[in-house]
């Protein structure tokens, strides 16, 4: 479904909308330093900032982590450029002097993404979902040159596409550290090839594209029949932390329930404005879900998931 024409239309119009309000000051400090946190025994996040793709935050809004374990280290994904890749790696470093196994990227949004330059320089095996891969391969060159545009060729130096190491199918465990972590994969959910890691010590989920706290979820390249179906296995797992795509790290059960509740609200909000006859100009504006107003990217990539939603069921109903 997300490779309709239509769909890529509207999405590349919001995307531009968006880059053109970007702020235009230079404020590297902003941005804030690297620092890894201790969210469980061995279990390590390096937190994202709030906010737009933006000279501000350097893009850097998405969360990475890392795992140490008896023989190695795991990373997961690798930020937003070169530098920012570097500056994850040496964080990494600063905590354990343990060798980086290897990288799991989990999801294709590019705060996740580029920084993979800096682990390949490093001979780090990169891995992700082969559907992943897939995706990445067929947009992510336009995705770095809005990068460039938007944060200038200065922060991007060195950034360049890449392709993955390894490419993997399905779920299963990555003994690779000398402790029990575990790759999850269930199908088309959050995007075709997103996946979560499992720290079984600590029951640590690092949940991708899945899950997001505090920040509005993007269904761009969705499923969301499937990505129900991938919140309520989450459910019935053990699973204590999680440490999301975005946000803060928070109790597993809030998390998946706000997701899972956010998710039915938009669907609601956005087949009563079909069944009403709306037209899709008024789609964004008309459909507010004031319990998660108070979220990051409420005003942009709420507004766009609400438009996107929208031209998803007009063409169902066209078909049906």
């Amino acid at each position: 479904m997300f490779h309709s024409s239509v769909r890529r239309c509207l999405l590349l119009m919001l995307i531009v909308l968006g880059a053109t309000g970007c702020a235009k000051h230079d404020a590297r400090l902003d941005a804030g330093p690297v620092r890894a946190v201790e969210v469980a025994s061995g279990v390590f996040m390096m937190r994202g900032v709030p906010g737009e793709v933006d000279t501000t935050t350097l893009g850097r809004n998405g969360n990475a982590g890392f795992i140490v374990g008896a023989t190695g280290v795991l990373a997961i994904d690798t930020g937003t450029s070169y530098r920012h890749g570097v500056l994850l790696l040496a964080e990494i470093r600063r905590v354990t002097d343990k060798p980086v196994r290897q990288v799991l990227i989990t999801h294709v949004r590019q705060e996740f993404l580029f920084g993979a330059s800096a682990y390949r320089e490093r001979g780090i095996p990169i891995a992700m979902h082969r559907k992943s891969a897939q995706l990445m391969a067929s947009r992510c060159e336009t995705c770095l040159k809005t990068l460039r545009r938007v944060l200038g060729d200065e922060e991007m130096q060195g950034t360049a596409m890449f392709k993955p190491d390894l490419e993997f199918e399905t779920a299963g465990d990555a003994d690779l550290i000398g402790r029990p972590v575990r790759v999850l994969y269930f199908d088309h959910s959050s995007g075709p090839g997103d996946i979560a890691v499992l720290d079984e010590q600590t029951h640590t989920l690092f949940a991708g594209g899945l899950l997001d706290w505090k920040r509005i979820p993007d269904i761009q390249d969705s499923d969301l029949v499937q990505w129900h179906r991938a919140l309520e296995h989450l459910r019935q797992m053990s699973i204590e932390t999680v440490v999301p795509g975005n946000g803060p790290p928070a109790g597993a059960r809030v998390v998946i329930d706000a997701n899972d509740t956010y998710l039915n609200q938009l669907d609601a909000r956005v087949l009563e404005l079909l069944r009403k006859g709306a037209p899709l100009s008024e789609v964004a504006d008309a459909a507010a879900l004031p319990q998660f107003r108070d979220w990051d990217q409420y005003e942009t990539v709420h507004r766009r998931n609400a438009s996107v939603l929208f031209v998803r069921k007009e063409r169902q109903q066209m078909f049906e």
